[in-house]
């Protein structure tokens, strides 16, 4: 729930700063290795942007693959999860390189 009213600041802020009154539509980036349950993204936005400029808006989720980078083989690797072992070479400890992230990509608004 603070996630999603954590984005609805940010969409206010934007509202206030830019001058528009309502926004149609969010394209809310979201990292595979984020740790946010998209569902319950989905639930909980809805429920707190109603009566703000965002009622009724669209929530559009854009996944972003997680990466890491593998000392032992030199190489940027795909991760699906946080701790996850090189699938080159086995070896445990990768560095996240992304996919962590959850940011506003964009706003549709009138």
């Amino acid at each position: 729930m603070s996630l999603a009213e954590g984005v609805l600041q940010l969409i206010e802020d934007a509202a206030r700063r830019e001058g528009f009154g309502r926004v149609t539509a969010v394209w809310l980036e979201i990292g595979e290795l984020a740790g946010v349950e998209v569902e319950a993204m989905e639930f909980c936005f809805d429920a707190v942007v109603r009566g703000s400029v965002a009622d009724g808006a669209r929530l559009e989720i854009v996944a972003t693959p997680g990466s890491g980078w593998c000392m032992r083989c030199a190489a940027a690797v795909p991760m699906h999860e946080k701790f996850a072992a090189c699938p080159q070479c086995g070896e445990s400890g990768l560095r996240i390189t992304g996919g962590t992230e959850m940011r506003v990509r964009e706003l549709e608004v009138e």
